[in-house]
């Protein structure tokens, strides 16, 4: 009696691979099943955004172009000391 062990080992792989994928294919569907439920009967509230600007945007606004002119500032300065 001959025994093939390369065959069997390659059946297992196959069958071993076929589970896994089989399995993650499921997972993958019963979360996107999941997420429709939750979205369906639990749908976020989104606030509206006012569009004008306010004196914490314009700080905000003020903050970031100083933050920029720092980064600017200290690339220039590295440049110029290599």
């Amino acid at each position: 009696m001959e025994v093939n062990y390369v065959m069997d080992a390659l059946k297992f792989m196959v069958l071993g691979m076929g589970v896994v994928f089989l399995f993650l294919f499921i997972l993958v569907k019963v979360v996107e099943l999941q997420a429709k439920l939750i979205a369906k009967y639990f749908p976020e509230n989104t606030p509206k955004i006012s569009t004008l600007p306010t004196a914490d945007t314009i700080d905000a606004e003020e903050e970031n172009r100083r933050v920029a002119a720092a980064i600017i500032a200290a690339v220039t300065e590295f440049r110029n000391n290599k």
